[in-house]
């Protein structure tokens, strides 16, 4: 597995689980002990005496026979000779390679983006400096209003920082929720504090001896900080991949079971573009569900020397502030969205349709209706827009009712 966070991880332990005896090699390019990624943009933040929390002990790795390659990167791969090269010079065979490469943070090509207290969030190191410079902080500006940037900002909020969030789309989110949640969402974080300015960009960066203090936006005002998080996207990492002749198109191309042209290579999690059942079309999704399932799926394929189609339904969370979001399904291109609960009471769900099918469902403080969610849509039970806007409709017994016959789904 080349990547030790949550998809190489997972693929390793769920091998091991299945009871594979061969060799079993993680590369890191990290130092740690692989982590949860999750807790850096939230508890970590929040509490300076937070610490990483590892996806596994390292006496775990030992007790599984499992080879823990830290601090180390693979710089080559080698298909014809079935070879991964080491940054540290080494070389490894490999019957099967896992690419589990990850992402790596967008930038923002402006004047000024190299100034020091302009940072990004990504790797426990970056979360480490930017919990540092929050101790500081007087101000603090954030760029793109997306799940990290929209996370930062509450806890900034919290911490009592005069925090600024620059949205270059006309809402919050836009690509991952529905008009209705992303407004709700905004809402929320003004009714905090964070101001929040939408249909606009950045210009430069403004920086005095080396330092940032602040930023000017495409309508030629500044605004002070002295802490800047760039959260505009992620590019997925495919140079080793695409370096060894694999087809890369914003993401490892692969098939529905995870394969590359070559069936001995894989792809998984955040690095992955992949035809997703639920989405409809080719998709690459950011998640620790579909990085996890990922690397259960791929073991699965490896366990039982046949491929293993991935199923599983896509699924997220966002807590921000008081405010928990959860998401199964992805909403985006829905032709129908229907309201459940109250959001003037703080706690409703939206039920997206595409030709009367349910295709996602984003719950705000109303956890009973993802968990229902996620069953109904794993199973594919129909759920009209007429139920779901039913108050009065049982939707946890709805979705805990046997299903039709179908296709298993994959877990």
């Amino acid at each position: 597995m080349v990547g030790a966070g949550q998809a190489g991880v997972q693929a390793a332990l769920s091998l091991r689980h299945g009871g594979f005896d061969g060799a079993v090699t993680v590369i890191g390019d990290e130092p740690e002990l692989p982590y949860q990624r999750p807790p850096l943009s939230k508890e970590f933040l929040a509490d300076p005496g937070q610490q990483p929390l590892p996806l596994r002990a390292e006496r775990f790795y030992d007790a599984h026979d499992i080879r823990l390659l830290r601090g180390e990167r693979v710089v080559t791969l080698d298909r014809a000779a079935r070879e991964v090269h080491l940054g540290s010079g080494g070389r490894l065979a490999f019957d099967h390679l896992v690419l589990a490469l990850g992402a790596r943070n967008r930038t923002l090509p402006v004047p000024g983006h190299d100034a020091d207290g302009v940072l990004t969030l990504r790797t426990l190191r970056d979360a480490e400096r930017l919990r540092d410079r929050l101790a500081g902080a007087t101000s603090a500006v954030v760029v793109g209003g997306g799940f990290i940037g929209l996370e930062f900002a509450s806890v900034a909020r919290a911490r009592g920082i005069p925090t600024l969030l620059v949205e270059a789309g006309e809402r919050t989110m836009a690509r991952a929720v529905s008009p209705a949640v992303s407004g709700f969402l905004t809402a929320g974080h003004r009714r905090a504090g964070v101001r929040i300015l939408l249909g606009t960009t950045v210009r430069r960066l403004l920086a005095r001896r080396g330092r940032v203090v602040g930023v000017e936006t495409d309508d030629g005002r500044r605004h002070p900080a002295d802490l800047v998080l760039v959260a505009v996207g992620a590019v997925p990492n495919v140079g080793l991949a695409a370096g060894a002749g694999l087809p890369t198109a914003d993401g490892i191309l692969v098939d529905a079971c995870l394969r590359t042209p070559d069936p001995r290579v894989f792809a998984v999690g955040d690095c992955a573009r992949y035809p997703s059942p639920a989405v409809g079309s080719p998709v690459r999704l950011e998640s620790v569900q579909n990085a996890a399932d990922h690397g259960r799926c791929v073991a699965e394929t490896l366990l039982r020397g046949q491929p293993t189609p991935y199923r599983a339904v896509p699924w997220f969370w966002s807590d921000q502030g008081e405010l928990r979001l959860q998401i199964a399904g992805v909403p985006t291109g829905a032709e129908r969205a229907v309201l459940r609960g109250d959001p003037d009471a703080g706690a409703f769900s939206v039920f997206s349709f595409v030709a009367g099918r349910l295709v996602a469902v984003e719950s705000v403080n109303r956890p009973a209706d993802h968990l229902a969610a996620r069953r109904l849509l794993a199973d594919g039970r129909p759920l009209t827009p007429e139920q779901a806007a039913d108050p009065s409709f049982d939707l946890r017994s709805h979705s805990r009712s046997r299903p039709e016959p179908g296709p298993p789904a994959v877990s």
